[in-house]
């Protein structure tokens, strides 16, 4: 998934075309991203090196991978095109290899986020993301790095009352003795990390609260629920839901979310937190589905079954207020359908 690629290129083309982004400032300068291999790992990195082609002064993107087989294979073509700008630091945040010379900036993806693996391996849950974001503040702070941003959740909300809109102040209060709350409240631990660092250190620490993302580069067989409605498209079958399908969030394209983690990385204030989300994408999971159903003529069913083995979170009302992002001067561009569409031209290439 590179220049060939139509879809991807436009997203590129659309991501560098974001005035909102000071891309000057980048010029020249390491950045070390980790989780690079990850959905919005590799569109981000991706943007850099494209970036970078423009430019006679590129970037120098650090990825950090703990396989470099895999990232070999993620990254293949845009080595053959601009390998000398990249460059792959093998292990893992919780066990921060040695990295020699500049850090400029610090992009920090790396996270668990299978939801199976929240209520399987909740202790490696909180490991990767406590013992992880405190490695990466402490680089950022002996490299003397010039921004740090920390990829959030918008779990970290916990449940809101259906309704109301959510804006960055608000905290939701959610118990300890649920396993899988072992995601959210790490989540919630790392951003006060990152607000403690800044404070104390003067780390210039910023975060981003993500929500569902997803778009080109979406694997086949991704268990997650937009991809499952994707391929019932693609294979001309119904959607069968699970539960009643409730829960209402919003969603964003990846090449969107890719421009608002660079807005925040280059234009956000230390200490603080952005919603990222598009918006008019609110919606209940079961009219999404009836949304995609539409799309190919296919029918939505619901089965009723005890999902919480699964790991899902219960029925949640998730309604982002974004305001304080886009006063950085950031908006979204793609709309839910089109969201679906994108992914579903390059999955299984």
């Amino acid at each position: 998934m590179w220049t060939d690629s139509e879809i991807f290129r436009q997203d590129l083309e659309n991501i560098l075309q974001d005035k909102a982004i000071p891309w000057a400032e980048l010029e020249g300068k390491r950045i070390l991203v980790t989780g690079a291999t990850g959905l919005i790992g590799q569109t981000l990195v991706s943007a850099l090196l494209f970036y970078g082609m423009k430019t006679s002064n590129p970037p120098r993107v650090l990825a950090l991978v703990r396989s470099l087989d895999k990232a070999k294979r993620v990254f293949e073509k845009q080595l053959k095109d601009c390998g000398e700008n990249i460059e792959f630091i093998i292990g893992d945040v919780c066990s921060l290899p040695a990295v020699e010379g500049r850090v400029d900036y610090i992009i920090h993806g790396a996270s668990q986020t299978a939801s199976k693996a929240f209520v399987e391996k909740p202790v490696e849950t909180i490991e990767t993301a406590v013992f992880g974001t405190k490695n990466l503040l402490e680089l950022a702070r002996e490299k003397q790095s010039l921004s740090f941003v920390y990829l959030s959740s918008m779990e970290v909300y916990g449940y809101p009352a259906k309704g109301q809109k959510v804006s960055e102040e608000e905290m939701g209060a959610l118990t300890t003795l649920e396993v899988r709350n072992c995601y959210p409240l790490s989540k919630q631990q790392c951003e006060c990390m990152c607000c403690a660092y800044a404070a104390e250190y003067g780390v210039p620490a910023k975060i981003i609260r993500l929500t569902q993302t997803f778009g080109p580069g979406v694997s086949y067989t991704d268990g997650r629920v937009f991809a499952e409605f994707a391929r019932c498209l693609i294979e001309k079958r119904d959607i069968v839901l699970k539960t009643k399908g409730e829960t209402s969030r919003q969603y964003l394209y990846t090449a969107d979310a890719v421009r608002a983690i660079l807005a925040v990385l280059l234009k956000g204030e230390n200490g603080q937190a952005y919603n990222a989300a598009n918006e008019n994408s609110f919606c209940s999971i079961l009219q999404m589905a009836q949304t995609v159903a539409q799309m190919g003529n296919i029918r939505v069913k619901v089965e009723l079954q005890d999902t919480r083995s699964l790991g899902y979170a219960r029925t949640l009302f998730m309604n982002l207020n974004t305001r304080k992002l886009k006063n950085l001067g950031w908006e979204p561009n793609v709309e839910l359908p089109e969201m679906f569409w994108r992914m579903i031209a390059e999955m299984g290439k």
